[in-house]
């Protein structure tokens, strides 16, 4: 396992569009448990394998509920209702902002046993599968937030 540099903003990588994954190798299964290292190393909930420098659609995530997992060219499906996040990003570190997101989402992505599933989420892991998916695009959560602006001192 490796911890990874994680991009930040101005770094090219994190706008373009991430080519999905053909096959599951070994070399693709390393990557993600690299991306869970650097995730929890930087006190993450999710890290897509752009903000560490590597155009694949491949997600992690980890809710600090329901436990860990990674997500292997994940596409939003389908959304319901609306909900207002406060996000941040280790891409972005010292900012947050509000974003309008999806109540609930429908994900469809392989999994690292190459099994597609089906994934139904709602409120907070909603939240982050949108965030995490956003990266794969090139899309960061401050081009979608309402308000944006540096944590105050007091509240880091």
């Amino acid at each position: 396992m490796a911890i990874r540099i994680v991009r930040k903003e101005g770094d090219d990588v994190l706008r373009k569009q991430c080519k999905p994954v053909k096959e599951i190798t070994n070399s693709v299964l390393q990557l993600i448990e690299d991306m869970k290292d650097t995730m929890y190393q930087s006190d993450g909930v999710g890290l897509a394998a752009p903000q560490i420098g590597i155009l694949k659609q491949i997600v992690v995530i980890d809710d600090r509920e329901g436990g860990e997992f990674a997500l292997i060219n994940p596409k939003i499906v389908k959304t319901e209702g609306e909900q207002e996040s406060c996000e941040g990003c280790l891409s972005l570190p010292g900012f947050r902002g509000t974003v309008m997101r999806p109540e609930k989402v429908t994900v469809e992505a392989i999994f690292p046993d190459g099994n597609e599933y089906t994934i139904e989420a709602e409120g907070f892991l909603a939240v982050i599968m949108c965030h995490e998916i956003d990266h794969l695009s090139g899309i960061l959560y401050k081009d979608k937030a309402v308000v944006y602006e540096r944590i105050p001192e007091e509240d880091k």
